[in-house]
């Protein structure tokens, strides 16, 4: 500093306002290896709503085994988030890490980080979602390995709903995962689509079938419920926000 530099005393009085995102701050904890939630939480960012993101270390390689190991990382990570307390909404972003782990101990690590936030998870929006739409029997299409779907049909089937049948494309890492080209993600729920299903459900938050989840809908005829759809959609009502979008199927236009 120059020699001759005055420093000016503070002003008495400051004014202050409620910031960009007076109406609600989410927090979401990622995969270190995601490459797609927070693309899609950003797209469909109501004004005044603040959207805050951090992430827990993974390989590159979707297992159970790497997947429950998340559970060490998440109270840590949810404490970066927010450190003041404003946080309003926190949520685990991963639908197979929470339903590896089970919401219940994903809600008491985030809580641990982010004690006055709402906890949630991915899986606990999927599982809100089919209930807002008043659907039991299911059918499911996921990027997985056969190992993390049996734990998918167990949860879901203990959470009260009917899978009729789960179908993975057998991909270990996340890196793949986020590659499904769009297209094909859709022709790859359409063949699990069966008589007796009253939704599909499209798992996975690296897929991006947030681009194609009203064509699913619209072809089928049926509801049709993604990962990151639901995600979005139970952490903005969670925080007291009402907005809807269309083109992203029944459950953001309509619920």
């Amino acid at each position: 500093m120059a020699d001759n530099a005055v420093i000016a005393p503070a002003p008495e009085s400051i004014e202050f306002d409620q910031g960009r995102h007076s109406r609600a701050k989410i927090g979401y904890v990622l995969l270190a290896t995601e490459q797609t939630v927070q693309d899609d939480v950003i797209r469909l960012q109501p004004d005044g709503v603040g959207i805050h993101f951090t992430r827990a270390a993974i390989p590159d390689s979707i297992t159970n085994e790497s997947l429950a190991a998340q559970v060490e990382l998440l109270a840590d990570c949810a404490a970066t988030l927010l450190p003041d307390g404003s946080l309003d909404v926190v949520c685990y972003a991963c639908t197979s890490g929470s339903l590896v782990i089970g919401e219940q101990r994903v809600f008491s690590e985030l809580n641990r980080g982010a004690p006055n936030a709402r906890a949630t998870s991915l899986i606990t929006g999927v599982i809100r979602a089919l209930n807002q739409l008043q659907v039991r029997r299911i059918v499911v299409a996921t990027p997985y390995l056969d190992e993390v779907n049996q734990r998918e049909v167990v949860y879901l089937e203990e959470a009260g709903f009917d899978v009729i049948s789960i179908c993975g494309l057998n991909l270990e890492k996340d890196s793949d995962m986020v590659r499904v080209a769009p297209h094909y993600i859709t022709e790859f729920a359409l063949a699990q689509d069966h008589p007796d299903a009253d939704a599909i459900f499209i798992s996975c938050g690296a897929l991006r079938t947030l681009d194609v989840i009203a064509e699913i809908e619209n072809r089928t005829g049926k509801p049709a419920i993604c990962s990151n759809q639901a995600m979005i959609w139970d952490c903005l009502r969670l925080a007291g926000i009402e907005d809807r979008f269309d083109g992203y199927g029944r459950l953001l236009a309509e619920f």
